[in-house]
């Protein structure tokens, strides 16, 4: 569970990026605009929620760094010829 609520976050900070960047372009003739602004807020607030999250789960156990990755174990032989 707490993988996928690490997924939907990162893919709202990703999604909060791009409108910011498209804010940015599209408002060049608008000083005014502050939906770029807006999208700078939503984006530090989603990854903060994010960090928070992750912290989370390094703390509850949840999520572990080392030997379940898929890649430990396995052993590599050299190239041959």
């Amino acid at each position: 569970m707490l993988k996928i609520i690490i997924a939907v976050l990162l893919l709202g900070v990703l999604a909060s990026l791009v409108s910011g960047l498209v804010f940015l372009f599209k408002d060049t003739d608008r000083p005014e605009s502050r939906r770029t602004l807006h999208a700078l807020g939503v984006r530090v607030t989603l990854a903060a929620a994010l960090l928070l999250t992750m912290a989370y789960g390094f703390y509850t156990g949840e999520l572990t760094i080392g030997k379940s990755a898929p890649w430990h174990g396995r052993t590599h032989s050299s190239p041959e010829g």
